[in-house]
């Protein structure tokens, strides 16, 4: 099983695996990468909703930077404070915002979309932020092409983990992730897609599972790089405060 794959998984008992994002790469295309990319070397980063610290610990490697996270659920911070990171288990809410020092970057990688109300969220980001920082946000595109192809047949199901994630409440285009940040005020600067090449949809649809894994991937990032807009498993956002 590979990393990509360890994603998507559930305890037997039939619980949600609190871990079950975890394993993440510095592969081209992919979450970590790309939301690494876009943070300065030897930033001051607040990863909220840090989880196992999988992204956190690929961005402090691979940028020099200090990362601090916060994290509600226990499993979860216990293993982001096992991978050495500095971890607040608790709730994101103004309190914690004014007791830390501000930040270059605060960072939601796929966060937003398990809040009902993610504005909030982005509000009291701005105020964390130090003159010049920015936010760096990744969200699922729900209008991804296994998405729409299920619609199209009238089904809508969620699933353990990933784009239909059962834990999800809002939903994301990339018109309405750009509106939620402008909304709030923040100014996008870029708006970019991860391919997803990890997603259970390639490993048991056809023609995707006919294809080996050093054909395919290739194929998916391709794909993802021509048209975001249906191959994109993941919004990346970068935005400023306005």
């Amino acid at each position: 099983m590979n990393a990509g794959d360890q994603m998507f998984g559930m305890r037997e008992n039939g619980e949600l695996d609190p871990l079950r994002y975890d394993g993440h790469t510095d592969a081209p295309q992919e979450v970590a990468r790309m939301l690494a990319d876009l943070v300065p070397v030897g930033s001051r980063v607040l990863d909220v909703g840090c989880g196992t610290g999988s992204v956190s610990r690929i961005i402090a490697d691979t940028r020099n930077a200090k990362i601090i996270g916060i994290e509600p659920d226990s499993h979860r911070a216990a293993a982001a404070c096992a991978r050495g990171l500095e971890v607040y288990q608790e709730l994101f809410t103004p309190a914690i915002v004014q007791r830390l020092e501000p930040f270059n970057v605060i960072l939601f990688a796929d966060v937003l979309e398990h809040v009902a109300d993610p504005g909030s969220f982005l509000q009291f980001a701005r105020r964390a932020l130090l003159p010049g920082g920015r936010v760096v946000a990744s969200v699922p595109n729900v209008a991804h092409w296994s998405v729409r192809l299920d619609l199209l047949r009238g089904r809508f199901e969620y699933q353990p983990a990933g784009i239909r994630d059962s834990t999800h409440l809002r939903w994301f285009t990339a018109d309405t992730v750009r509106s939620l940040f402008e909304t709030n005020g923040l100014r996008v600067i870029s708006l970019q897609h991860t391919a997803g090449v990890g997603l259970p949809d390639y490993e048991n649809r056809r023609p995707w599972r006919w294809i080996g894994r050093g054909r395919r991937d290739p194929l998916i990032r391709a794909l993802a790089r021509r048209l975001p807009l249906l191959f994109g498993c993941q919004h990346i956002i970068h935005a400023t405060p306005a």
